[in-house]
């Protein structure tokens, strides 16, 4: 486990004192001269003309604590900081656009990137170098941290024709976005191709990508889960299969607690980095949702069941919002919350217990790592009926005994565009699970965005003790009208179609780009930066076009406005003009191509005990492709739907199946339709 050196009695308040991010105020006490983004700052680096440092990490992120305590609350490092730099501190979730920003610009300079990240600006904003984690003294190849702002500012004092050479080149390719190679197709074809490609990329014995570290790819994973329901073949559900459920064993998920950490530091899911982010959790709980429409595995529902049990116990606000993340640190060391020895689980539940225990959790006297235990069940013994019985006492046992530990911190600042993937992903697992009391924490927590983090009907991004962050970011828009139209779709409450609409036409007007149908990270009437941002790429979560792309097929199904759906085709179009050259880094647009393909539109007509029957059983298939649309009768369909003529010859309660313009017959019992959209007719 890694440890860091004890944290000194807090100095004086500097500027941070006033911010509300959770990661700010963790550096409030540093004697660091930091400053807020902003145009303060900015105008005191011109002003003073000092280059700016730039620091971006945020709350859960380990090795940023670990460069804070090292150089950040060190004094004698502070002072070089503040003698040459005009230091900026960034939390890259409350601003991602800033963290996007420089991010590619490190990217350009041939860096892998992460954070924290640590980048040198020009008093105006411009990138012209940069790095990530810098020791406070040379080791394994790095510089010692004071040594580089020493030569950075020397180089800016002294060379300042060597800071504008690379000044100027980033620029350019930060600039350049506006590309448009030879147009993109993609069909069906490629989309088949491409799931080749992903699936030999798949470790057979582990699951997910080959090597490590592994992370949990949940897009990866569905476009995976789309190649099998599209090519009807079984390879691509097993793969998926046996990642989600070495993830689920492994001690990537926590066994006591519930929900999922970031990422595995090796290749079988054993050791996790110990942060837990919501938007994971989100992203593998949909997953959880999907596989077990298919497999019905009661791994995949106790993890769901567990996890929504985390996220309501340790992540849910008065008031029904969900929190951002838990750090991976507790009490100075990384994973202490989490980890265990023999003699600790002995002295809590006795030695035969306690043995019982450790045989099904690969826990041993010398520990599975770095003398530790991590709980996991990656060895997947047999177990007896019995067995089954006593093992959820004593994980109840353990699990109250680890709550008297010093607990990882909550960074319990509210996301927008997190909040949404959670919504979504509450209903999607919801319907699916047929757990009522999910939906109601997703409405809940939907009320709480459109009270708290709106303005008008523009949305915030960043909330925390009544200040929110505005405007908002597209990827706000797109994750929360996706949360909008899974509850729409699971309760056909109108107001909830109403809102999608009105954020989308708000999404359209202040972050379109005109030129290529994309849409800009910022708003147009946001704060300006060196750079509108505009990345395609998905990042740890979707990227907010290909989500864009998914939410205005669905718009056109449930609205019949065929204009969305033309929408969707030129977003996507633009996308792939801008980065199809790279589809792997664009995994939620071709899962929105899959989507626009594939999607079936499951219209139920009737009000009766019989349609509510169908309702049912069209919302236990696949979220990925349905939308189910409910009618009182035949008059409420557009009169363009290609199911209108048909419904009129139904008599009673009926489900048709449309993909494309091609609609069923009248199904009118549950297995019937559940089996016809199996085998749908292809556009």
């Amino acid at each position: 486990m890694s440890g860091a050196a004890p944290t000194k009695k807090p100095g004086p308040e500097n500027r941070l004192a006033h911010e509300t991010s959770p990661y700010l105020l963790q550096h409030k006490h540093n004697p660091v001269d930091w400053r807020p983004w902003g145009p303060e700052a900015l105008n005191e680096a011109s002003a003073q003309n000092k280059p700016i440092l730039l620091s971006v990490g945020y709350a859960a992120c380990h090795w940023c604590h670990v460069m804070a305590h090292e150089s950040f609350e060190d004094d004698a490092t502070a002072q070089v900081m503040n003698e040459l730099f005009v230091n900026i501190k960034v939390d890259r979730e409350e601003r991602p656009d800033i963290d996007q920003i420089y991010m590619q610009a490190l990217h350009h300079l041939g860096e892998q990137g992460g954070w924290p990240l640590t980048m040198f600006l020009t008093p105006a904003g411009q990138p012209f170098w940069g790095g990530t984690y810098f020791p406070p003294t040379s080791r394994y190849g790095r510089p010692a941290f004071v040594d580089v702002l020493r030569e950075v500012a020397r180089l800016f004092r002294e060379e300042p024709a060597k800071i504008e050479q690379n000044r100027a080149a980033l620029m350019a390719r930060l600039a350049d976005v506006a590309r448009h190679p030879n147009r993109v197709t993609i069909g069906r074809q490629e989309l088949d191709q491409v799931g080749e490609q992903l699936g030999t990329a798949m470790d057979p014995v582990n699951g997910g990508l080959r090597g490590a570290p592994k992370f949990p790819q949940c897009a990866m994973f569905e476009n995976l889960w789309r190649a099998g329901l599209r090519t009807g073949e079984g390879r691509f559900f097993h793969i998926v299969d046996l990642s989600l459920t070495r993830i689920s064993e492994g001690g990537i998920y926590d066994h006591l607690g519930g929900g999922y950490s970031r990422y595995s530091v090796d290749d079988k899911w054993l050791v996790p980095h110990f942060e837990k982010m919501l938007y994971d959790n989100a992203q593998l709980l949909d997953l959880l949702a999907l596989a077990w429409g298919r497999t019905g595995k009661m791994l995949y529902r106790e993890r769901a069941e567990k996890t929504v049990g985390w996220l309501g116990r340790e992540m849910t606000s008065g008031e029904g919002a969900f929190y951002s993340s838990l750090e991976a640190d507790s009490d100075g060391e990384e994973g202490k919350f989490y980890v265990w020895s023999l003699a600790d689980i002995e002295a809590v539940l006795g030695r035969e217990n306690a043995a019982l225990l450790a045989q099904h959790y690969d826990v041993t006297p010398g520990g599975n790592f770095e003398g530790h235990n991590i709980l996991n069940q990656l060895k997947g013994l047999p177990r007896s009926m019995e067995i089954d019985a006593a093992l959820p006492m004593l994980r109840s046992m353990l699990h109250k005994a680890r709550e008297s530990r010093i607990r990882p911190g909550l960074d319990d600042k509210v996301l927008a565009d997190w909040n949404g993937l959670m919504i979504a992903a509450l209903v999607n697992a919801g319907t699916a699970f047929w757990q009522p009391t999910w939906m109601e924490m997703a409405a809940r927590a939907f009320e709480f965005v459109q009270r708290n983090m709106t303005r008008g009907d523009r949305l915030g991004h960043s909330w925390r003790d009544g200040r929110l962050l505005y405007p908002g970011l597209a990827s706000d828009y797109a994750f929360m009208i996706r949360a909008a139209l899974g509850l729409y779709e699971a309760t056909a409450t109108q107001s909830y179609l109403d809102q999608a609409i009105t954020w989308q036409a708000r999404m359209d007007r202040h972050y379109a780009n005109p030129d290529t149908g994309t849409y800009y990270l910022t708003a147009d009437d946001a704060e300006g930066l060196v750079i509108r941002p505009a990345l395609t790429t998905d990042d740890a979560t979707p990227n907010p076009n290909g989500i864009a792309a998914q939410n205005l097929i669905r718009l056109a199904a449930f609205t019949g406005d065929h204009a969305f759906r033309k929408q969707a085709d030129r977003l996507i179009e633009g996308v792939l003009a801008l980065g199809g050259d790279n589809l792997f880094m664009h995994v939620s647009l071709l899962n929105a191509i899959d989507m626009r393909l594939n999607l079936a539109e499951i219209v139920v007509t009737g009000e009766s005990a019989a349609a509510v029957a169908l309702v049912n059983a069209a919302l236990a298939l696949p979220y990925v492709n349905r939308a189910v649309l409910r009618v009182p009768s035949v008059e409420a369909l557009p009169d363009s739907h290609p199911a209108r003529e048909k419904a009129k010859a139904a008599s009673g309660a009926a489900a048709f199946v449309c993909v494309g313009e091609t609609c069923s017959l009248p199904v009118a019992n549950p297995d019937a339709l559940t089996a016809v959209f199996a085998t749908p007719t292809s556009p």
